[in-house]
């Protein structure tokens, strides 16, 4: 029977990601979900796109975009570099990129304009790199941003009351539209915790790979897990983003 896998936050991290798919071994048939930041952090940014055009030729894969791609998307793009990306790990995205040929820049774009923004399954199971804030679901969010940045749809799943029933109306409706909702963005290290993290129906799939966890990948039917090395460890001489 073939699996769903879905993989959080990568930053750059070539090696973490190519020990993931290695552990996780998938087959013809299996599904990888990618739910966005493949760049910024670790010095391999450029070879982590390159691996997942690859990855895509063998396998069924679903790339969801990150804040963190769309700031690179932008850049390759032909935009100046924004500061603030600069600043949280695009600088040692733009030194991956210094040996890419023109034509390689460009294949890379157009892998980018590809990135799904979100993702709903046969289940009614959603991929998402951040949240959504409409009630009524991402297809009616009024800031498309929120989708790579939205971090209030995490934190209810999190926080919720579990005396409250689903048929209540204080229970939260953006968390009854979908079975199951995947998402990254928020690194669960902040909650002191380095394995991915549930809230609700809400998984969180980002164990902080560009900082000192590591790249996580999930069963979802039977929500085993599969981790690669801490990335620090991996990248012994670099920071990634641990300013």
């Amino acid at each position: 029977m073939a699996k769903t896998y879905v993989i959080g936050d990568i930053h750059g991290a070539l090696k973490a990601l190519e020990q993931i798919v290695a552990r996780i071994d998938p087959q013809p048939g299996d599904r990888l979900i990618f739910l966005g930041d493949y760049v910024d952090g670790w010095s391999e940014s450029a070879g982590v796109i390159r691996y997942l055009m690859a990855l895509d030729e063998r396998y069924h894969c679903i790339f969801i975009r990150g804040n963190h791609d769309a700031w690179c998307e932008d850049w390759l793009g032909g935009q100046a570099p924004a500061t603030t990306w600069l600043f949280h790990g695009g600088k040692e995205t733009v030194e991956s990129y210094k040996h890419l040929t023109k034509a390689e820049r460009q294949e890379h774009l157009a892998f980018f304009n590809r990135l799904h923004t979100y993702f709903v399954d046969d289940q009614n199971r959603l991929f998402i790199h951040a949240g959504f804030s409409s009630m009524h679901g991402p297809d009616h969010e009024h800031y498309a941003s929120n989708y790579n940045w939205d971090r209030t749809l995490w934190e209810v799943a999190l926080t919720m009351d579990k005396r409250i029933k689903k048929d209540s109306k204080l229970y939260p409706k953006r968390l009854l539209l979908y079975k199951e909702i995947y998402i990254g963005h928020t690194p669960t290290l902040n909650y002191d915790v380095t394995v991915p993290m549930n809230g609700c129906n809400v998984w969180n799939i980002d164990t902080g790979a560009a900082f000192y966890g590591r790249i996580s990948a999930m069963d979802i039917d039977t929500k085993t897990f599969v981790q690669s090395d801490i990335v620090q460890e991996l990248y012994p001489q670099e920071k990634g983003r641990n300013k």
